[in-house]
């Protein structure tokens, strides 16, 4: 019964049929399928690669499917450092990926450019992206991005599931 109760909205249990909202079914099925995409530029995609191994699973939170097509992925990771060369690079692939999207942004230089303070590194992956959730740390563990995915399913959960329409008065 402890799925019911993550599904929100006052799910309720009637003769096996659960009812609910259909935005909380949506983000429920959004929040336990995440396919990330990972950017790893740096020594934060070490720690990045490590999450996908047996020790820390990855696959608990449905994010097993490591995708490198945008096409094919909603979560974009980027770990490590952002020079100004590749940021239109990771640009454009945000641009590919399809709605609804997030990006995770993993490590010191990614958040805010870290120890470089240099002409040729941008300083935080938010100056092109829109960043939900960042990770601290230089290079951050395994499980401090496990508790970013975490707060991005909490995120989901808590987001419409699709934008409201608004009817000209």
């Amino acid at each position: 019964m402890q799925n019911v109760t993550e599904i929100g909205y006052n799910a309720k249990v009637e003769g096996g049929v659960i009812l609910t909202r259909l935005d909380a079914a949506v983000n429920w099925c959004r929040k336990n399928s995440l396919w990330p995409m990972p950017m790893g530029l740096a020594c934060c995609a070490i720690e990045l690669m490590g999450t996908a191994a047996s020790r820390f699973d990855i696959s608990r939170f449905g994010a097993e499917v490591m995708r490198f097509s945008p096409r094919q992925s909603d979560v974009m990771i980027v770990a490590g450092t952002v020079t100004y060369k590749m940021a239109l690079a990771v640009q454009r692939l945000y641009q590919q990926m399809a709605e609804p999207k997030w990006v995770i942004a993993m490590g010191a230089c990614a958040s805010t450019g870290g120890m470089y303070r240099s002409y040729a590194v941008l300083q935080g992956v938010d100056r092109i992206l829109p960043v939900d959730v960042y990770v601290s740390g230089c290079p951050p563990r395994p499980e401090a991005l496990l508790d970013a995915l975490v707060k991005l399913q909490q995120k989901i959960i808590s987001e419409p599931a699709w934008p409201r329409l608004r009817r000209a008065a």
